[in-house]
């Protein structure tokens, strides 16, 4: 038997050969142009995300602020920029005196006005005119002529007239209601000599000019400082009405709107010489108060105005023989809800008064605690019951008047003009209007500085407290604005410019607020670094991870490469 051979194999060959383990040879080598080639797409990347990408990003996304006197604007909130004084000039008018006799019963009268003086920042300086002739008297007992160009006169607070008359005991005094004049009457043999140190009419004259101006210092002190307690001269009482009429008064604004209404219960009256009556009584209270803030008018007629369900209604009082409404029932009067009263729309607050004619069964009405026929309504506006005569028909019965005249509203309307006078804050001393006129401005151009200082603060401190806002160039321009002219107003103030004072704290508190209250700035406020991270981290890890181990395996590379070419050299 013979075996067969050839080139087969055996199976106990080919098992082993199966049986041996696999070798695993490693990839060939890459060549310099692969790695060279790698190198160009990895740097090229990174060119791009570099230099194109991360200027664009940048961009795109940068926050624009705007630089701003940081510094600067925190001295005038704490009050380092500008401490403000008033110093009210005040003409001394001596027609029947010697001009020696005038300088001294001047330096007399001025050395006893700054010994009474209790506040320094509010002052009264005499200065003599008498014909031609002037003199200055300042508080270093200097005197000098002074000529003043005419856009840097001071202004004139008061004119004091010495006049003599025979028959007098002491002096006296009368001020002018429409002038900003007071006249000192005194007796001839009064006239101090120029050997005495003090004369009874300079004593006289100090007080009068520290009485008139008595509620205008202790108010400044308020607004400066917040209370008057500094103030010895100031009565409790007198604190008690400036704190109260503060309160009362609206809020100052450039412009304000008034509105006077006429509401009836029934159909008559239906018509009013409103117009008439408006130029009368408050065009010319209005024009002066122009240099403190813009008005505007509008009128309306109102039918068929009835109270509130839940008012209560008018009692019957038979020892009054009248129509009476309880003081306490006074705040529900005005039915809001159905009478159509201008709300404050728009720029500026409205200011409503209301002119309102009962019913004939109702007539006449008044307040029972006092009998008066008008209230005020703090920060909102005034009230007026008017009682007009009724007219009889036997058909019909009493009846209001179908239409209301001048005459017939010029009670109304005076009524109106002092309740305008107490909503915008104007002191109630003295008698005469001119000067309380005056004595407003100084306390708006006050309260517009300190206003507007605050205002420069606040806004100082959002910009350092929350750096992710935007500032953009006009919030620097009006808070450049505002400074510039905070110091005209202290400079003006200095002065005593007092209306040029006002016109320019009126400008710098519009900008102020305009600055604050910029639309763009409170944007970034509501967009937090979180969200930032939520937005770009599901966009730039998938893309980021390769590029950045793409990257540390590159520099790994070559890093290896230099030690390799350091240990063979």
């Amino acid at each position: 038997m013979t075996t067969k051979t050839g080139d087969q194999e055996s199976p106990q060959a080919s098992a082993s050969h199966v049986d041996q383990p696999s070798v695993k040879r490693p990839p060939p080598p890459e060549t310099p142009a692969a790695i060279q080639t790698r190198f160009r797409v990895i740097a090229a990347f990174w060119a791009v995300i570099i230099f194109l990408g991360f200027p664009i990003w940048w961009k795109t996304t940068s926050i624009y602020r705007a630089s701003l006197p940081i510094e600067e604007m925190v001295d005038w909130a704490d009050g380092k920029a500008c401490r403000p004084v008033f110093p009210l000039e005040i003409h001394l008018a001596t027609p029947s005196m010697q001009l020696i006799e005038a300088q001294h019963l001047l330096r007399t009268t001025q050395h006893t006005l700054d010994d009474l003086n209790e506040f320094a920042a509010h002052h009264l300086r005499l200065k003599l005119t008498n014909g031609s002739t002037t003199a200055v008297h300042n508080s270093e007992d200097s005197m000098e002529s002074v000529k003043y160009p005419a856009e840097e006169t001071a202004d004139i607070a008061l004119t004091v007239r010495l006049l003599p008359q025979e028959g007098l005991t002491g002096p006296r005094s009368e001020l002018h209601a429409a002038t900003t004049q007071l006249d000192v009457f005194y007796p001839p043999s009064q006239v101090p000599v120029p050997s005495s140190s003090n004369s009874p009419l300079s004593a006289f004259i100090a007080a009068e000019l520290q009485r008139l101006y008595g509620e205008e210092k202790a108010t400044i002190a308020h607004i400066l400082s917040g209370n008057t307690a500094g103030l010895d001269s100031t009565s409790p009482q007198l604190a008690e009405d400036i704190d109260r009429r503060l309160r009362r008064s609206m809020k100052y604004a450039q412009t304000y709107h008034l509105s006077f209404s006429l509401f009836t219960p029934k159909s008559e009256p239906s018509s009013w010489d409103i117009e008439a009556a408006v130029n009368e009584y408050v065009s010319p209270l209005l024009q002066a108060l122009s240099p403190i803030s813009n008005f505007t008018v509008d009128t309306q007629v109102q039918l068929y105005a009835n109270f509130a369900p839940t008012a209560p209604k008018p009692e019957y009082d038979e020892s009054e023989v009248a129509w009476t409404l309880k003081k306490e029932d006074l705040s529900a009067f005005v039915n809001a809800a159905e009478w159509p009263l201008n709300p404050s729309i728009g720029n500026g607050p409205t200011i409503n008064f209301i002119l309102y004619v009962p019913d004939p069964s109702q007539s006449p009405l008044i307040v029972k605690e006092n009998r008066a026929s008008s209230w005020m309504v703090p920060q909102w506006g005034g009230v007026f019951l008017l009682n007009p005569p009724l007219s009889h028909t036997e058909q019909s019965g009493p009846s209001n008047p179908a239409h209301l005249s001048q005459d017939a509203l010029g009670p109304a309307f005076m009524t109106f003009s002092h309740q305008l006078l107490t909503l915008l804050g104007t002191p109630s001393t003295p008698a005469s209007l001119p000067l309380r006129l005056q004595t407003s401005i100084r306390i708006r151009a006050a309260t517009l500085l300190l206003s507007a200082s605050s205002t420069m603060g606040s806004l100082a401190r959002l910009t350092e407290s929350l750096p992710s806002i935007p500032i953009p160039a006009t919030v620097a321009t009006s808070v450049s604005t505002t400074l510039s002219h905070l110091g005209a107003t202290c400079a003006h103030l200095r002065e005593g410019r007092f209306g040029a004072a006002l016109a320019s704290a009126r400008v710098a508190e519009t900008e102020a607020e305009r600055s604050f209250f910029e639309k763009s700035m409170v944007g970034q406020v509501y967009f937090p670094d979180e969200h930032k991270v939520a937005v770009y981290l599901p966009l730039l890890g998938p893309i980021g991870v390769p590029l950045v181990v793409g990257l540390l395996k590159e520099l790994k590379r070559i890093a290896a490469g230099r030690k390799a070419k350091g240990a063979a050299s």
